[in-house]
């Protein structure tokens, strides 16, 4: 009786999305650590890069801020804020100015009306009030009378928004490096060897975004297998 209540999805589905999620948590710490060593030839800080991008990629008006915190670096297009932590705002690092330029990457999509970004706009409010709801549905679901499958449907449901959130994420994040790295360039920013440098900070970055969709995708298959489980039983 004790082996009819183990769960083997939670290995076939879930460790592999975390040793995914390890291995692209490792990569982007590694990777920033080693070009946050590196200084720019041209010495412009985090924030001047930021703001000149902006400026540079038709994003004007931009306010540039510093906020504590690792990595926690993001843009607001509520107050159209670029906030920077401490090791990127006044940093001259290769890391830093990498970063930097990707934040004010998706201060250009929100000025030019990118549509993928408002499409993933949209969908915030959506998966925030889907997220709530959709573990606890699926967990009292799932100790309810088969009758009552709907229930565990419903969660799903909402749950595959949050799916759907982190797969819109992603080109989104791709296309902010991509202004990013051409802002760089073309804006004389970087040296070309520094530009390599840049491109394999948000490389390493965009690979934890690809491991959120990856852990968002194995866990909602786990819960269609649950599902799915429960009523061949039933």
């Amino acid at each position: 009786m004790g082996f009819y209540y183990f769960d083997y999805t939670y290995f076939v589905y879930i460790v592999p999305a975390l040793i995914v999620t390890m291995i692209a948590q490792f990569r982007v710490k590694s990777t920033f650590e080693k070009y946050s060593r590196i200084s720019t030839a041209r010495n412009m800080t985090g924030a001047q890069v930021a703001s000149s991008v902006a400026q540079f990629g038709g994003a004007p008006g931009v306010q540039v801020q510093r906020i504590s915190g690792s990595l926690t670096d993001h843009f607001d297009p509520r107050d159209n804020t670029i906030s920077l932590s401490d090791q990127v705002y006044a940093s001259t690092s290769i890391a830093a100015l990498g970063v930097a330029a990707h934040e004010a990457g998706h201060a250009i999509q929100h000025a030019q009306g990118y549509l993928p970004n408002k499409i993933r706009t949209v969908l915030v409010p959506i998966t925030n009030f889907g997220s709530r709801l959709a573990v606890p549905l699926i967990i009292v679901g799932l100790f309810l009378p088969v009758q009552y499958d709907f229930v565990v449907n419903l969660g799903i449901a909402l749950y595959s928004f949050a799916v759907l959130f982190q797969l819109a994420t992603l080109p989104v994040e791709f296309n902010a490096s991509f202004r990013a790295i051409r802002a760089l360039d073309e804006a004389g920013i970087l040296y070309p060897d520094e530009l390599e440098g840049a491109k394999k900070v948000l490389r390493a970055a965009a690979m934890t975004y690809l491991a959120a969709s990856f852990t968002a995708i194995m866990s909602l298959l786990r819960l269609l297998v649950l599902a799915g489980n429960r009523r061949g039983r039933d």
